[in-house]
């Protein structure tokens, strides 16, 4: 431990008669708490709706989709093709279309997704998402609903639902299985059946697109590339899950860097505590400056002792603060105690993520520079201080 930092250390650690000083050390020790915790729990609730609505997104989805303007003829032979390239794990053949549901008297609007039960789980999450029923139960005449859609019109595996594609045609379905994805948006408007049947409701032989899965999300802009190498720029085209969600998900980023530049304004406020605190150590210590440049000590060792006091002040504050911020993390995670509601914000709770890299890693940086430009100003001002005008009144 060298001299500056022990001074600034015992400086810190008052004596009895001191107790002003280590008073207002602790109320910016607490600033800087408050501050960093906030900040932690904050982005790891904005990152954790990023990635949980990433997830439930493409696992109603898919990582990557194929589609051509008049749809694809002959699915399999595309799959076969895509299978060439390693990135590719899965792939499956799916058509999507708006349905009418026929309840009594009531008629609403629904989004109905023809899907083939073999290859489906390759490609997304449905069957991990199913509360009732099985994909290997669903045949020609039946159908997968959402929690929230069986909820709304009474619905049970067993029950029956009367769905209407084109004007002259209704189709009476079994209900076969219910899924939950944790999004109330699919949840109450999204029904799954067998392709074969969307097919002969349509009158069509041709499916809308592909949905295909990879290694790992990250490469979906690689593999696009290569699709397009493969099969060419026309009539296919292939959406990446970003560009097929790019505004929802470009607002959420926007929305998390703009809270974390309001909640570093906590930060700020506490390194205004951090130079005041400093600027009172100043005054109160000033024969003792006098006395260290009277036996010789440079100014920029002055100045040493106070940047390392308010770096002190600082980092005790940030360790404290990751500590709170992690604790509240856990248990926001844990006990899911912040209930939200599911038809507006898509999620029935806070979902937490708190990632080491860049996040928390971000919050470290950002605190300790600005507590390192709060102790210039006060370390400057004892650097100057001359030893004859720092003794005069002692």
């Amino acid at each position: 431990m060298t001299l500056e930092y022990w001074i600034a250390w015992r400086y810190i650690i008052t004596k009895r008669k001191e107790r002003f000083l280590g008073l207002i050390s602790a109320i910016a020790i607490l600033g800087v708490v408050v501050g960093v915790a906030a900040l932690m729990v904050v982005t790891a609730v904005m990152s954790g709706f990023s990635q949980d609505l990433r997830n439930k997104i493409i696992g109603n989805y898919s990582h990557l989709t194929v589609t051509a303007e008049s749809g694809i003829e002959n699915p399999q032979a595309i799959i076969s093709r895509l299978k060439s390239i390693p990135e590719i794990q899965g792939a499956s053949p799916f058509i999507s279309a708006q349905a009418l549901v026929r309840e009594g008297e009531n008629i609403f609007g629904v989004k109905i997704r023809g899907i083939d039960p073999g290859s489906v789980a390759q490609v997304g999450k449905l069957n991990d998402y199913l509360i009732y029923g099985s994909l290997a139960q669903l045949d020609s005449e039946g159908l997968i609903v959402g929690k929230e859609l069986a909820r709304f019109l009474g619905l049970d595996v067993g029950g029956s639902l009367r769905l209407q594609v084109s004007p002259r045609k209704i189709h009476n379905l079994k209900v076969e299985g219910i899924f939950s994805s944790g999004m109330y948006e699919y949840d109450s408007e999204l029904i799954f059946l067998h392709i074969d049947k969307v097919k002969e409701m349509l009158g069509t032989g041709s499916v809308t697109g592909l949905a295909v899965k990879l290694s790992d999300l990250n490469l979906a802009q690689a593999v696009k590339s290569k699709i397009q190498n493969l099969l060419g720029y026309y009539p296919y085209q292939i959406r990446t899950w970003m560009e097929a969600n790019q505004n929802f998900f470009a607002a959420l980023k926007l929305e998390k860097i703009t809270m974390f530049i309001i909640l570093c304004l906590i930060v700020l406020v506490a390194a205004f505590n951090i130079i005041s605190t400093l600027i009172v150590m100043v005054v109160q210590k000033t024969r003792d400056i006098g006395i260290l440049k009277a036996i010789g000590m440079s100014r920029r060792r002055i100045r040493r002792i106070f940047i390392f006091e308010g770096l002190t002040i600082g980092l005790i504050g940030i360790i404290l603060g990751l500590g709170l911020g992690w604790l509240l993390c856990f248990l926001l995670e844990k006990y899911q105690f912040v209930k939200l509601p599911a038809d507006i914000y898509y999620l029935d709770h806070l979902p937490v993520s708190l990632n080491l890299w860049p996040d928390v890693a971000l919050i470290i940086s950002a605190a300790l520079a600005i507590t390192v430009l709060s102790t210039i100003y006060p370390a400057l001002h004892a650097g100057r201080m001359h030893p004859v005008e720092a003794l005069r009144y002692e």
